[in-house]
């Protein structure tokens, strides 16, 4: 497997954050951060905001790097370099588009019980942390 670069971005407002249900795999039908993969020629930061608009109609300002995540998911033959970014919403409402399946803020307290993938409860965490 060779590795692909990626981004997530965990997009908060006020005590929520931006959540996509995923429509292909890796991980397909769970709960997730907007993200994708990194365009040839694509700074990483302007894949992430990119990815954010395409997949949820979302405009933010990024305020911050939180980690990079190494996710292999051998079921589905794939090595993601996730480089995950914290973000500020800035305007527009969740509509699911590209590959998302369903976009929605979901309350901060509500999150524990949606994600599967503990890396990424994990970057949420990270990223409450340092606003």
């Amino acid at each position: 497997m060779t590795p692909i670069p990626a981004v997530g971005v965990v997009c908060l407002r006020g005590n929520e954050v931006l959540l996509i249900r995923r429509g292909t795999p890796p991980r397909q039908g769970e709960w997730s951060l907007p993200g994708g993969r990194i365009e040839p020629g694509e700074r990483a930061v302007d894949a992430a905001l990119r990815e954010l608009l395409e997949e949820t109609g979302v405009v933010a300002e990024i305020t911050g790097l939180i980690d990079v995540v190494d996710g292999v998911f051998p079921e589905a033959g794939s090595h993601y370099v996730l480089i995950d970014y914290a973000a500020r919403w800035l305007s527009g409402e969740p509509l699911a588009a590209d590959d998302a399946l369903e976009a929605r803020f979901v309350a901060l307290d509500a999150v524990e019980a949606l994600i599967d993938w503990s890396e990424t409860l994990r970057i949420i965490g990270m990223a409450v942390a340092a606003r």
